[in-house]
């Protein structure tokens, strides 16, 4: 049970960060999936959108965080 326990406050904290992410990039006027460097190419029935540098940026924070809970857990 106390695994358990561990398990869901880790992941408690995983969602704040998450979430104070998000708060801060609509803070500063940036919406995930509209950064530079996002690619939008829009014709007559068509629409392509290629989320480049917001894919990059969330694979930077999510393996950030799970550096941290994985050195947490080694402990």
């Amino acid at each position: 049970m106390e695994t358990i326990g561990r398990y869901l406050m880790i992941l408690a904290i995983i969602l704040l960060v998450i979430g104070g992410l998000f708060f801060l990039f609509a803070r500063f006027g940036l919406q995930l999936g509209h950064l530079p460097g996002d690619i939008l190419i829009e014709r007559p029935n068509f629409r392509l959108y290629l989320p480049i540098t917001s894919g990059l940026l969330v694979s930077f924070v999510v393996t950030f965080i799970l550096n941290i809970v994985i050195r947490f857990l080694k402990k």
